[in-house]
């Protein structure tokens, strides 16, 4: 599905050697002047005027919602999401002691469906997680303005940027279109660290003050606690480096796995569907849907392409949480529930070489239902 060596073994490796070492000999492996760097650079490509880095991008979620809750939203219990993500936002917001409430998604995008939110929303409502799965980008301005709409504008939008680096709507990067935003750098993400890491972006400099204690054990001061709920989640020197030198580079990688996942709905037959949204995306996972998912899986592994499932499972059919409080949308969720069956994940990585893509172009072609 990927291969992270080729990311050290390639033309940027003596760069990233570079930049480790530079943080290693610094003496700060904590705290110092990488971490502050990488955040200042990737709010700036972003749009956001501020940055803070943390240890993983669950942490990040966690903190995030947790500050709405503190600041915007202290009386209030639920937060919308979407069950077809993967379970992190759904953790984070039993994390805050919030109920999640899931909206079903569009299917040819396997992004949420706006008007879907717009069902469960109401005076319970804390926050909105605005995922943007797979690469794909969530017209978070439209979701806005609906919900101002419906009466809803104090409700902040908490963007969840794990699978979204780089991605744009209207010349807008995710990450800067709602109140707050998260992102995850583990290894495979589009832009990946060497180990894990995290970060919370927001122009709203209350949250992102609120986020910054938080995450230092709730600290106004070094050894004094002036918040509840804070933790320990912090940026490692080494990985923020890392990352720094890796962002230089992240548009053009990016343009690598659009151009991939372009082939690959290219060779597609019928009967398998690639999901690209419309209104964008960066190609983090190269996700089909087909009716017989289990024979184009064998077909696939036969022909030596391997593959996985991005998420076998919906948030709300979790066995862990079968006695947790939770809330569906009130049509259901039939899209998210037709999909999870159909779902498969091809290869699509910025270092794949012309041979495997045609191997994968290949296999894919010569499948029949």
């Amino acid at each position: 599905m990927n291969d992270l060596q080729r990311i050290i073994a390639g033309e940027s490796g003596e760069g990233l050697l570079n930049a480790a070492n530079r943080a290693l000999n610094s003496g700060w492996w904590l705290n110092g002047q990488e971490a502050s760097a990488f955040c200042s650079d990737f709010a700036a490509y972003l749009g956001v005027s501020d940055c803070v880095g943390v240890a993983n991008g669950t942490d990040a979620l966690e903190i995030a919602m947790r500050a709405i809750v503190e600041l915007r939203t202290p009386s209030r219990s639920e937060a919308i999401t979407v069950a077809n993500a993967g379970g992190y936002s759904t953790i984070a917001a039993r994390l805050v002691g919030l109920t999640p409430v899931y909206a079903d998604i569009e299917e040819a995008s396997q992004l949420v469906s706006l008007d879907s939110v717009l069902s469960v929303i109401s005076e319970k409502t804390a926050l909105v997680v605005a995922t943007h799965l797979y690469g794909g980008v969530v017209d978070v301005p439209a979701l806005r303005a609906k919900m101002d709409a419906a009466g809803f504008a104090e409700v902040p939008i908490l963007e969840d940027c794990a699978q979204a680096h780089g991605v744009r709507l209207n010349g807008r990067a995710a990450g800067s279109l709602g109140d707050i935003a998260t992102f995850s750098f583990y290894p495979t993400k589009n832009l990946g660290a060497f180990g894990d890491g995290g970060a919370i972006a927001s122009s709203d400099i209350a949250l992102f003050e609120r986020c910054q204690a938080l995450r230092q054990y709730g600290w106004s001061s070094k050894y004094t606690i002036a918040l509840p709920g804070g933790r320990n989640s912090r940026l490692d020197e080494v990985q923020a480096a890392i990352l720094r030198t890796l962002l230089t580079g992240l548009d053009t990688a990016n343009a690598r796995r659009v151009e991939i996942l372009g082939r690959y709905a290219e060779a597609a037959p019928a009967g398998v569907h690639v999901v690209k949204p419309a209104q964008g995306t960066v190609a983090h996972l190269a996700v089909v849907l087909c009716h017989a998912r289990d024979s184009l899986k064998a077909h696939l592994a036969d022909r030596g392409v391997q593959t996985e499932i991005h998420y076998p499972v919906l948030d709300c059919d979790q066995p862990g949480w079968s006695d947790l409080p939770q809330r569906i949308a009130p049509d259901g969720l039939p899209i998210s529930r037709a999909s999870v069956g159909r779902l498969l994940t091809l290869p699509c990585f910025p270092t794949m070489r012309e041979d495997e893509i045609t191997r994968v172009r290949e296999a894919l072609a010569t499948w029949r239902p």
